[in-house]
């Protein structure tokens, strides 16, 4: 605190004078010489005496003690400006306005004015759809009862359509996927995502701070993966669009799921995806400004390898890759005798099956517990039968074209040959 705000605090009795000259580390005798000095000058008093002579327009020490005492026993549930104008018309006290909320704030008697925020303009809209997505999470009532859930919003900027909505348990880098993967299935690749600073979708060295573009999350490595381009909001006035949106779903949705009956997530997510998303876009879909779509066809990579964790794994000696207490073994393969020291790549899908990639190479598809998938394909199709020669014969268009091979063919004596017989 300023020296002037603790010999005010101490003049309102907020203080006592040795806690001020505690507070201030000097000695008693050295807050009383301020003290006379204050009385005598002022707050020109606690400058350097070598500047000059003091201000005449000081105030004096009687004139704001009488100030800061009023307030406190005879006014102290007005405003400054009401305060002000009391001061001069019943107490005939001409002080400026700024001085004496200056001194009433330095008293600690009124509580200082939050900083005005900056000067704010709406945003336009995209022109066209897909150049500019919104996602963001709700934590509400939403079966109006004491179970709280997050929905889960994916808008256009454009046009304001829902593309995806759907209410989970928490929102986290799974269902947040979920959302992204079926947005980009169903309309094509977008152009930006416009999202928070959720542990999500960025990484945040320092709380509340700015994000570290190169630390991507799992969210971001996905989408990078497809060309979108990632854009962090630091502020909710910056999701206006967005946290308006949820505003008419939280004034809506509960209302429509107790009408319907419904009072668990199954049935609130099937209504959604039926129904109410369909009747929420006619209700407040606006047209774009501009003709025609951003999206794209997204390329033929796998969504499925993309939009999953990915975990970088060292193979074992066993050919085997060691996850959350689970070891996925390794088929042999043709094109390497063995893997045993290679770095793969294991992708856990959002249904909490494994994958293991090396490059471009598939090495297998595991269940949630380990087990390998293809084995159990190979052994519900069945069995090939081999020939003596160890190949399988092919029942292939056109047949091969053989003459039989007669006895009068062969040059070894048949069993007719040798006893005469014709």
């Amino acid at each position: 605190m300023k020296l002037q705000e603790v010999l005010l605090r101490a003049m309102a009795r907020k203080l006592t004078w040795f806690q001020a000259a505690e507070i201030l580390g000097f000695s008693d005798r050295h807050l009383r010489r301020i003290r006379e000095r204050y009385q005598e000058f002022g707050y020109d008093g606690l400058f350097d005496r070598r500047r000059g002579q003091p201000s005449p327009k000081r105030v004096p020490w009687a004139t704001v003690e009488k100030v800061l005492g009023l307030y406190r026993e005879r006014y102290f549930d007005l405003n400054v400006r009401h305060f002000h104008e009391k001061l001069k018309a019943e107490h005939q006290i001409e002080l400026s306005y700024t001085w004496v909320k200056l001194a009433l704030q330095g008293a600690g008697l009124v509580a200082r004015a939050r900083k005005r925020g900056v000067h704010r303009k709406r945003r336009e809209r995209r022109p066209l759809p897909g150049m500019l997505l919104h996602i963001d999470g709700s934590h509400h009532q939403w079966f109006q009862d004491e179970r709280w859930y997050d929905l889960i919003v994916i808008l256009d900027d454009a046009t304001s359509e829902i593309y995806y909505a759907q209410l989970s348990e928490e929102e986290s880098t799974l269902t947040v996927m979920a959302g992204l993967k079926e947005v980009i299935a169903n309309q094509g690749v977008f152009c930006a995502l416009y999202s928070d600073r959720g542990s999500h979708f960025w990484r945040t060295p320092k709380a509340g701070g700015k994000i570290d573009p190169h630390q991507l999350t799992q969210v971001g490595r996905a989408l990078r993966e497809v060309g979108v381009q990632m854009i962090p909001a630091y502020s909710p006035q910056a999701r206006g669009r967005s946290e308006r949106n949820f505003g008419t779903w939280q004034g809506r949705l509960p209302q429509e799921l107790r009408l319907h009956g419904i009072r668990n997530l199954e049935a609130a997510n099937g209504f959604l995806r039926e129904h109410y998303m369909a009747e929420f876009n006619r209700r407040f879909q606006v047209p774009a400004a501009q003709r025609g779509s951003a999206f794209v066809r997204r390329s033929s990579r796998d969504l499925d390898l993309i939009f999953a964790l990915q975990f970088a794994r060292t193979v074992n000696r066993d050919n085997t890759v060691s996850i959350q207490n689970l070891r996925l073994q390794i088929e042999p393969v043709r094109w390497r005798a063995t893997l045993a020291g290679c770095t793969v790549t294991v992708h856990q899908h959002l249904d909490g099956t494994f994958t293991l990639t090396h490059g471009p190479q598939r090495l297998g598809h595991y269940s949630a517990q380990g087990v390998s998938l293809d084995k159990e394909k190979i052994a519900a199709r069945g069995t090939v039968e081999k020939t003596r020669g160890g190949k399988v014969p092919k029942p292939t268009f056109p047949p091969r074209l053989e003459i039989p091979q007669t006895p009068r063919d062969s040059h070894f004596a048949t069993a007719s040959t040798a006893v005469g017989l014709p």
